[in-house]
């Protein structure tokens, strides 16, 4: 499964970067993804997300990271560059929908109105669990005043990180991929689901996804990765976010963040059963990784666990 860094054109160069290692891509389901062991993910939900709390995150960033090509950073911070990510929200109730509210502040302290899209969106929010177990991915709205609220299903009780990636359309930071995160509780009996063994290939909603390569930190590689359904190849994947699979990483122990996605120009209602990446993880460990790809209207997550050496 080839795997890529969103690639805007204004980073073209960037995703040149590194040419040694294959990465091993891997997908996850949506709704009740399934390794190729057969066991569920519980919790996996990419229709909505938690919310993102008021807690402070990590702030060692990761040098060469982007949310698009390569992000500079791991997400794991609240603020970069001036840019800050604000909440009064710390805890969310454990079984019930919610909204999470909050505020991108710019370097004057201002909050942030301006956004441009990216892949059709101005804000995408993510949520995980730190088990990384209870992906979310929504697309919250914007009040006049910069306020944003993300629709959020159901958390698990835990402790969840919340990631707001965007791109400011004027300012200092115009033109940049930001990701900042904050964490929040949710409080209740919590219990860590062991993150499944790294495999080659994982199944959802009747869909098998296979992946090709041997993954190495820091390295970017062209990858390609397979969609099938009961033995044939599926050609009929539906453009989703201006791509024909979104892909999002989660490192295991800390929750670092990258977000790759396909090469593969759309064209109709037509897409695979190959689709080519180019992929950088920085981090050697595990990583949880999220497709999310649509056929005949509906969207599927498949989560796979990929090593990297």
């Amino acid at each position: 499964m080839s795997i890529t860094s969103r690639l805007p054109l204004r980073r073209r160069g960037l995703a040149a970067a590194g040419t040694a290692a294959v990465l091993a891509l891997a997908l996850a389901a949506c709704g009740s993804p399934k390794d190729s062991s057969g066991s569920s993910m519980p919790g996996m939900d990419h229709s909505s997300m938690p919310s993102a709390s008021a807690s402070s995150p990590s702030t060692d960033p990761m040098p060469g990271m982007d949310h698009g090509s390569m992000a500079t950073g791991d997400g794991l911070a609240a603020g970069k560059d001036g840019y800050q990510l604000t909440s009064t929200v710390g805890e969310l109730p454990a079984g019930k929908a919610g909204d999470y509210r909050f505020t991108i502040k710019g370097p004057d302290g201002k909050p942030v109105t301006g956004f441009a899209e990216d892949q059709t969106k101005r804000m995408h929010f993510y949520a995980i669990r730190s088990d990384l177990t209870g992906f979310q991915h929504v697309h919250p709205t914007m009040a006049g005043d910069g306020t944003w609220t993300a629709n959020l299903s159901a958390l698990e009780p835990g402790s969840w990180r919340m990631f707001a990636s965007f791109v400011p359309d004027s300012g200092a930071g115009k033109g940049k991929d930001f990701v900042l995160s904050r964490t929040v509780t949710v409080p209740g009996d919590a219990k860590n689901t062991p993150l499944p063994a790294a495999a080659s290939s994982t199944e959802v909603d009747g869909y098998t996804v296979t992946v090709k390569g041997e993954p190495m930190a820091g390295m970017a590689h062209p990858m390609t990765v397979s969609i099938s359904k009961d033995g044939k190849p599926v050609t009929d994947l539906q453009p989703y976010l201006d791509t024909y699979a979104h892909l999002t990483a989660f490192h295991e122990g800390d929750q670092a963040f990258a977000h790759l996605h396909p090469e593969t120009k759309v064209s109709g209602d037509h897409g695979g059963p190959d689709l080519s990446f180019h992929a950088m993880l920085p981090k050697a460990g595990n990583w949880r990784m999220f497709l999310q790809f649509q056929t005949d209207g509906k969207l599927h997550t498949a989560a796979l666990t990929l090593r990297v050496s």
